[in-house]
């Protein structure tokens, strides 16, 4: 299928591919499937469940180690027709926070995505989050991870480098240890939707100031509480306005803060609908309405104790 793109969204900073096609929205791996570490069997519903995205025109997948996902998309791009250079691969390093302590080491970490995964390269690898110390990451520190992922950029293990769940002051501190700008972090991945339009202070404006891509993960949480009549009238509007979707209209809302989405769904007709974005356009009157809900109607799915001083 192919969708009119009309109303095209210009991100800041711009990727591509390893042969030149756009970053797009990335189809992600983890919350409904991620599993328990110990479990090595291929859940073969996730494999299927990315072949479609493929099929129907994601080209950005977004996994991490915590998920336990490497294999089902090692798999899935084993199957596929698309060459691996028309795609892009996102990953994470834990970094042991949490119940899930995953590698030994930044270097395992890296070492084995790539075998899991069947890749010569990864195209994004970020570190999970910055909320873990020495006593939990066998000895490694932020800093410490950074300069792993400095090196494994260098050598071609991955093309680009980032952070997920990072805070300014995080930021800062990976920038102090990066010898040059090449070697600064170019995503973050943050929770980001209409009822939390900063996981943490100013990160959004702070982020792209920097020349930061940001990406959402949760971007449709505000879903789950439609319901309750904070955005539902609005969305009502604008769905006979433009003939889109709860979703659709969530996603561009997103797109047009110059954020990049990351979503999944099994159903066929769900992922169609996140792909087709790009013919209508919301005006500036709309976003702003939509940011004074949201504001107003504050919501976290994840991290509520490490943001509550950031």
């Amino acid at each position: 299928m192919t969708y009119s793109q009309s109303h095209p969204v210009q991100l800041h900073p711009q990727f591509k591919t390893k042969s030149g096609q756009p970053l797009s929205m990335g189809t992600g791996t983890g919350t409904k499937w991620k599993k328990d570490q110990d479990k090595s069997d291929i859940n073969e519903e996730l494999v299927e469940q990315l072949l479609l995205s493929l099929k129907l025109g994601y080209r950005h997948i977004d996994t991490a180690e915590v998920y336990n996902t490497h294999k089902e998309v090692g798999e899935a791009l084993k199957r596929t027709d698309i060459p691996r250079e028309d795609l892009w691969i996102t990953t994470k390093y834990n970094g042991g926070w949490g119940q899930h302590k995953g590698s030994e080491s930044p270097e395992k970490s890296i070492e084995l995505a790539l075998k899991d995964l069947g890749v010569e390269y990864i195209d994004l690898f970020l570190i999970h989050s910055p909320f873990f110390s020495t006593d939990v990451s066998n000895g490694y520190t932020l800093e410490d991870v950074w300069k792993v992922l400095i090196e494994a950029k260098k050598q071609g293990k991955v093309r680009e480098i980032g952070i997920s769940n990072a805070a300014k002051v995080h930021l800062e501190r990976l920038y102090k240890v990066s010898p040059s700008p090449e070697f600064y972090p170019v995503v973050n991945q943050i929770e980001f939707h209409a009822f939390l339009q900063n996981q943490s202070t100013d990160i959004v404006k702070y982020s792209q100031e920097q020349g930061i891509l940001v990406e959402a993960f949760s971007p449709l949480a505000p879903l789950a509480r439609v319901k309750d009549g904070a955005l539902g009238g609005l969305l009502k509007e604008l769905s006979s306005k433009y003939s889109k979707t709860d979703a659709q209209l969530l996603l561009r809302y997103v797109l047009q803060k110059g954020v990049l989405p990351i979503t999944t769904s099994s159903k066929e007709s769900r992922i169609k609908e996140s792909l087709d974005l790009f013919d209508f356009e919301l005006t500036a009157e709309e976003v702003q309405e939509i940011d004074k809900i949201g504001k107003e109607n504050p919501y976290r799915a994840f991290f509520h104790e490490q943001f509550k001083d950031l």
